[in-house]
């Protein structure tokens, strides 16, 4: 699979906050949301737990189970946002379930290249 780069920019990342708290990030820098992040990516643990009190854990879909071991996460205070540039070769619809348990849906896909 290609890795690819993502650019994302989240608009409150102090405030950012998944729905479900026993899974959202609970920081404020973006050094340490990157960190979260980063680790969401390269592990499974944080979609073990979410499976885990799912209504019917062994219906969930396998593919959301994927990790990326080499998976890199930098962010950074630009203007009113944080900017984060995410590298990895996980698809989007990993990336994307792993920041909504994170941060919800507070941020916002800019651009997609190959890395």
């Amino acid at each position: 699979m290609a890795r690819n780069r993502y650019y994302l920019s989240i608009g409150d990342l102090a405030h950012a906050r998944g729905a479900d708290p026993q899974f959202a990030w609970e920081g404020v820098a973006p050094d340490d949301f990157a960190a979260a992040l980063q680790q969401a990516l390269r592990g499974d643990g944080l979609f073990q737990r979410w499976r885990a009190v799912q209504p019917d854990p062994d219906a969930v879909d396998a593919g959301l189970a994927a990790t990326d071991p080499a998976a890199q996460v930098n962010a950074r205070l630009a203007d009113l946002q944080t900017d984060v540039e995410l590298t990895t070769d996980l698809p989007m619809s990993v990336v994307r379930h792993r920041l909504r348990l994170l941060i919800g849906t507070a941020w916002q896909l800019r651009d997609m290249r190959v890395a």
